[in-house]
């Protein structure tokens, strides 16, 4: 039996998740109204909770979209739309709970492991949902 065709089949699904991860941090840190890397390297846990929850988030549908997608071509369709629910949560949520900013900024480790955890649960929704 030839591996090889698996093997690289694996690595090109790494790679692609890979840079969808990246342009997902990307993307993100642009548009919530604070600087995530600049408060997580002050030592703020409010803004790395937010910011991991996020990120597990999408990875959930990411890897639900591995596991359940034929090609290439549906695997990144997937995971751009898992890219768009992810930032809606975040953009209705700070709608309804306001003033997320301050929040993150003062460090507010509660309000950080909310948005953390409403990313986490919108992922893994998300995730279902293509099974």
């Amino acid at each position: 039996m030839n591996s090889l065709p698996a093997f690289a089949n694996y690595l090109i699904y790494l790679a692609l998740a890979g840079v969808l991860l990246t342009v997902f941090f990307v993307i993100y840190t642009r548009v919530t109204p604070f600087d995530e890397v600049l408060l997580i390297r002050q030592g703020n846990t409010a803004a790395a909770f937010s910011l991991g929850g996020a990120i597990i988030g999408f990875s959930l549908t990411v890897v639900s979209a591995i596991m359940h997608t034929t090609g290439y071509v549906q695997f990144l369709a997937w995971a751009a739309a898992a890219l768009v629910v992810q930032l809606t949560a975040y953009l209705v949520m700070d709608r309804c709970i306001k003033m997320s900013r301050e929040h993150i900024e003062s460090g507010n480790v509660a309000y950080g492991g909310l948005l953390g955890a409403i990313a986490v649960s919108v992922g893994a929704i998300n995730a279902a949902c293509i099974s």
